[in-house]
């Protein structure tokens, strides 16, 4: 069974940068989709980010793009996020995501996608 356990969140302010980090162990299978997440309060839980071991393919929000940026090392055994110029409406728990198989957009970014998710870490963009 897939585990994942994130680390990196924290305060900063608005432009500032964090880095998320996404460890995985358990593997059963050769080819995995891992997924980044984030929930703010009272709202839905929506796709950041995701990439995949067969290729390297990799997909983000359009909320996003071009300020955070996806990376994995080791397989897929760690998986950064690169948050850069962050807004507040970067405020959330953010979580990591697995599923075995490789995803494709736009279903990489699709919560229901995944079976394994770690516990989540908060992230909060204020001045």
């Amino acid at each position: 069974q897939l585990q994942l356990v994130e680390s990196g969140g924290g305060l900063v302010q608005p432009g500032g940068s964090l880095k998320l980090s996404c460890g995985a162990s358990g593997f059963t299978s050769d080819y995995y989709t891992i997924g980044w997440f984030r929930q703010a309060p009272g709202k839905e839980r929506e796709g950041v980010s995701w990439t995949r071991n067969s290729d390297g393919n990799r997909g983000y929000a359009e909320s996003v793009k071009g300020r955070f940026t996806i990376s994995r090392a080791n397989a897929l055994n760690s998986i950064t996020l690169q948050m850069n110029a962050l807004k507040p409406e970067d405020t959330g728990v953010y979580y990591c995501a697995g599923t075995s198989g490789s995803l494709a957009s736009p279903f990489g970014l699709d919560p229901k996608r995944y079976d394994y998710w770690g516990q989540g870490t908060q992230v909060t963009v204020s001045s």
